[in-house]
């Protein structure tokens, strides 16, 4: 049981660094953060190792050195061979924060929900999404951040799956002088 806690912490530790790569494309990330501790903080958590999921709820506050992500649920799925697979933070909204080396600012990301798939190379920001970084910010419906590749897509609330029609706001990308 302990092994299987020590497991997941070590899995949390690396898909931190991995949404950090994504959320943080134009930045380092605070070089110190892995190797960090990981400390998650909620109202109640349930580990189930027979499916594999972790399951915690009510102001979930995970901290790891300057990464700090926020929201009312967050459910992790691992694989059968125990590497993770998905991380789900839902909220209103979900909150990603975190400071790049060299940098007093910190990017942030906000969404109502951050679904991070692991084995697809990806990061998905849905519902009323949100990137801000020092000299960048980018607004959407959904915003996707191909982790392998450094690519992001944003699309407004028509283009997202499932999106109506009657939402006419669009992606909307600001940048600031240097």
């Amino acid at each position: 049981m302990i092994r299987r806690s020590l497991n997941r912490n070590r899995k949390l530790e690396i898909l931190l660094g991995l949404i950090l790569l994504c959320l943080t494309p134009a930045a380092l990330a605070l070089s110190t953060d892995k190797d960090q501790p990981i400390q998650v903080e909620a109202d109640s958590a349930q580990l189930d190792n027979k499916n594999n999921v972790s399951v915690y709820t009510g102001n979930v506050i995970l901290t790891q050195g300057s990464i700090r992500m926020t929201g009312d649920k967050m459910t992790v799925y691992n694989t059968e061979d125990d590497k993770l697979d998905t991380l789900i933070m839902e909220g209103h909204p979900a909150t990603y924060r975190q400071l790049p080396d060299k940098s007093k600012v910190y990017d942030q990301a906000e969404a109502k929900t951050l679904k991070y798939y692991e084995l697809k190379n990806m990061v998905i920001l849905i519902g009323d999404a949100v990137v801000k970084q020092k000299n960048f910010s980018i607004k959407g419906e959904r915003i996707e951040y191909d982790t392998k590749m450094n690519k992001a897509k944003a699309e407004s609330a028509a283009q997202a799956p499932g999106g109506g029609v009657e939402k006419k706001e669009r992606v909307r990308v600001i940048l600031k002088s240097k």
